[in-house]
């Protein structure tokens, strides 16, 4: 028997709250089914299992508060492990009271009037204004879920006439943004937890080396001739691979320190992503070391959505082993990013820009790019991380390896 716990989703997280679960006991789970919804700072996540069997017993109602850590389910794997529950998991059930036939049709007639409806759903048709007397549910005993809610949105923006531009209104746009702000405050206030217990708690150095990228960019440029515009691959995938391929040169940086040197042994890239609304959200690229560049440049196109529009899996928010920031175009020349707790290591990435650059002698013009490496002093010193930047730039300048 297996217990199915709360899941840490990042250093910020202490509780979150049940909003729905999407397996009942009896169903069997496979690893990577979602198995429940939980509401937390940084929006709706979808929680996966990473085991196989049945549900054996839900322990934690829908729209309840809970821990880190704490037991939500509990998985019948077959192997037989007995576990014991304790004796307030089977309170005593009361006696049914007897009715009188006034209060019997009282009863009967708020059980005819009341609706049927998912946690989920109930937050969602609130949010958007959803009559919930209008909806025909589709769920179990002809309960309103999810799905009967986003298919009412959707029906009302489909019809809902385009406004002309004398009719256009300050509510709409005033909405949006108080929504906009409500969810951006909520996301700041996770990074503020977040970065300040890193600033607090781990003994940062930093070191810097500047970079050619003209190799890189030539090969990208190459490869991307015979794509199709929406597969062309973009720099920031080859920096992700890059950086996969020399953490599995040097392993202790791809690590976490937790009473101690955690080194993993998957290599799960997180990537910095910047919220429209404000904020940033750091999804997972998960075995960024077994993926080729075409892949890391899929599994971007598919998660930097997702983020922005808190849409994505707990696995995605928790299973980093180090984290990339990037300017992009446009941005600062540099980068010096503060460590994500639990992990060891941050690598970041200024803006690729021509400048004069020296080698074997001979001085000219190329597109290169400042590296930063931020380190926990505790899990390495600096000829580690500067072996570490050493392997990224050997990567760099040999891009048909990646």
């Amino acid at each position: 028997m297996i217990k199915f716990l709360m899941p840490n989703l990042g250093a910020d997280m202490e509780d979150g709250v049940l909003v729905e679960w999407r397996k009942q006991p009896g169903d069997f789970l496979q690893k990577g089914d979602i198995i429940a919804d939980i509401d937390t700072q940084k929006g709706l996540i979808e929680i996966e299992v990473f085991d196989e069997g049945v549900l054996e017993k839900i322990l934690v109602k829908e729209g309840q508060k809970v821990p880190v850590g704490s037991v939500l389910a509990l998985i019948n794997d077959g192997k037989g492990e007995e576990i014991r529950e304790s004796s307030g998991d089977n309170p005593t059930p009361e006696v049914p009271k007897i009715l009188e036939p006034q209060e019997q049709a009282k009863t009967k007639s708020t059980e005819e009037h009341r609706i049927k409806i998912s946690p989920l759903a109930r937050k969602i048709a609130e949010s958007n204004g959803i009559d919930l007397t209008l909806l025909k549910g589709t769920g179990p005993e002809g309960s309103i879920v999810k799905e009967d809610v986003e298919k009412a949105i959707s029906e009302r923006i489909a019809n809902k006439p385009v406004p002309q531009p004398e009719e256009k209104t300050k509510e709409a746009p005033e909405e949006s943004v108080n929504v906009s702000r409500t969810t951006s405050d909520s996301i700041r206030m996770a990074v503020a937890a977040a970065m300040s217990k890193s600033n607090r708690e781990i003994p940062h150095y930093f070191l810097e080396k500047r970079m050619d990228m003209s190799k890189a960019l030539e090969w990208m440029k190459e490869s991307n001739k015979t794509r199709p515009v929406q597969k062309r691959i973009l720099p920031v995938a080859m920096l992700i691979k890059a950086v996969a391929k020399a953490l599995d040169e040097v392993p202790d940086l791809n690590a976490t320190w937790e009473n101690g040197l955690q080194r993993k042994n998957e290599i799960n890239i997180g990537f910095v992503v910047s919220l429209r609304s404000g904020g940033i959200m750091v999804p997972a690229i998960l075995q960024a070391d077994s993926k080729t560049v075409e892949e890391i440049m899929e599994t971007l196109n598919d998660l930097i959505p997702r983020a922005r529009a808190f849409k994505l899996r707990s696995s995605e928010l928790s299973q980093s082993t180090f984290t990339i920031t990037s300017i992009g175009e446009g941005g600062a020349d540099k980068v010096f990013g503060l460590i994500y707790p639990p992990q060891v290591g941050i690598v970041g990435f200024g803006e690729i820009s021509e400048q004069p650059f020296a080698e074997e002698g001979m001085l000219g013009i190329r597109p290169v790019v400042d590296v930063t490496l931020s380190a926990d002093h505790r899990a390495t010193d600096g000829l580690i991380g500067s072996r570490f930047l050493a392997a990224l730039n050997k990567h760099l300048q040999n891009p048909e390896s990646l």
